[in-house]
């Protein structure tokens, strides 16, 4: 019931985000959805080869992103994962550094978080650490996560 719940409400949420993200198309607005999609990546600690494989599918494939060059797209996605995979700790930081540059623009700000929450609940499993990551990016935004009903 939850599932299928869930699954609807992403297919409702994206087809709306796929419309507000043609509008904010531009580089900064691309490099923070990509830095917040890997600090949701990373959220359990590390991304196998499968989570990484889906994810890319899910980014060349969707909706909401393909108003994006796929090359582009990857080639941000992977620079993001390579300072993650040099150290966890620095890659959070730089990728919450570039998510930060949003802070200020609210309606960016917001549609990146409602983007990383559909990427999250993609697979059907919005889980508590993909959350928590959630509402770190909230905070690097200074954006409530209640709004998100991350509280």
């Amino acid at each position: 019931m939850a599932l299928e719940w869930l699954k609807g409400k992403y297919n409702e949420v994206s087809s709306s985000l796929r419309n507000e993200v043609s509008k904010i198309k531009n580089k900064q607005f691309l490099e923070s959805v990509l830095a917040g999609t890997v600090v949701v990546a990373y959220a359990d600690g590390t991304v196998s080869s499968e989570e990484k494989t889906k994810l890319m599918g899910f980014i060349r494939n969707n909706d909401l992103l393909s108003v994006y060059d796929t090359d582009v797209v990857i080639n941000g996605f992977n620079k993001f994962m390579s300072k993650y995979e040099f150290d966890r700790g620095i890659g959070e930081m730089e990728c919450l550094a570039v998510v930060g540059k949003l802070k200020g623009k609210e309606p960016e700000a917001r549609l990146l978080v409602r983007v990383c929450c559909a990427i999250s609940a993609a697979d059907g499993d919005f889980d508590e650490s993909e959350k928590k990551a959630v509402r770190s990016i909230c905070s690097e935004l200074g954006l409530n996560p209640a709004d998100f009903d991350l509280a």
